[in-house]
């Protein structure tokens, strides 16, 4: 049977309070299994307001009605209000997670500052917030974290080899190509690992290999706009040909106002013949396995701005 992992990123305090119990439920209520990813950190989400001037920011804001998902006090977080401590006002919620069987990692300390700075980062700065959310993750857990997804599929080297000593086996930190329509432009796209320095990293990636839901909103694929009548439609043709996949979601996304097209997603890849699975689920399937290990790469994908963790094609 194949597999489709779901990995679910909850970048904002809002998110973590709202949008996580919703998933937890419509997961439970469809016998999904699936990995939450948790910022563990200050939430500064207004600090996204100086990607103004990256190229492409504007017209992802108009298609993805981000006021409208992540609400008007989120964006002024860090900005005109103060930045709220996940980890140490929703532990409660995070807690009730594990409680309810799923598998839980970490995705960053302060979403906005890694996904802004960790590509020009060094060493300290990127193992000083590694550690951060590694205690604040045990602390909440009371168990060390088995798994990483990093915020916007952003890395460096040095995080890669933090991965390491973390003792983290599998991790799902970048992306596999995609055509302009959400297709993998490779299909031999999925598990492998990476060389740093000349250096064949332990630690298995599981890229994501399908598009995000902000990737496709609003954009024409096909003479077709995509909206929320369709979107889920236009998923499902993508799994139509049934192979091992990685879909990421947000917290803030279909944990709230996109929730209905998540239980679209979840019933049509169940008719599909679709295994919803954790990425443990994943690494365990794959792990004795050989995998190819191939070199940092970083590209942009149709419907996101700014490059990111790409897979490098074999």
């Amino acid at each position: 049977m194949p597999l489709l992992t779901l990995k679910i990123d909850a970048d904002t305090y809002r998110g973590t309070r709202e949008g996580i119990p919703n998933l937890v439920r419509l997961l439970t209520k469809y016998e999904a299994r699936a990995t939450f990813l948790f910022s563990l950190g200050p939430d500064h989400t207004g600090w996204a307001l100086k990607q103004v001037f990256r190229p492409g920011f504007f017209k992802k804001v108009s298609r993805t009605s981000v006021v409208e998902h992540y609400g008007l006090k989120t964006l002024m977080y860090g900005v005109l209000l103060p930045a709220p401590d996940i980890g140490k006002t929703c532990a409660s919620y995070m807690q009730a997670v594990q409680a309810a069987g799923f598998e839980c990692g970490i995705h960053t300390w302060d979403h906005r500052v890694w996904q802004d700075h960790v590509r020009q980062s060094d060493a300290a700065w990127t193992q000083s917030l590694m550690q951060k959310s590694f205690d604040r993750f045990k602390s909440i857990f009371g168990v060390i974290p088995k798994t990483h997804g990093a915020a916007g599929w952003q890395m460096n080297a040095y995080a890669f080899e933090q991965l390491e000593v973390f003792n983290i086996s599998y991790s799902s930190d970048g992306r596999a190509m995609l055509t302009e329509s959400g297709a993998l432009a490779d299909q031999s796209a999925g598990p492998h690992r990476l060389s740093v320095a000349g250096v064949t990293l332990p630690c298995v990636q599981l890229p994501t290999t399908l598009p995000t839901l902000d990737e496709l909103l609003g954009r024409t694929i096909n003479g077709i706009e995509l909206n929320t009548t369709n979107i889920a439609a236009h998923l499902l043709k993508l799994t139509a040909a049934t192979r091992d996949h990685v879909f990421t979601l947000h917290a803030e996304l279909e944990g709230q106002k996109l929730a209905p097209i998540f239980e679209q997603l979840l019933q049509g890849w169940r008719a599909q013949g679709y295994d919803l699975v954790a990425m443990e689920d994943y690494y365990h399937k794959i792990k004795d396995q050989v995998i190819p290990t191939l070199p940092i790469r970083w590209a942009e994908l149709p419907g996101r701005s700014g490059d990111m963790i790409m897979q490098a094609i074999v």
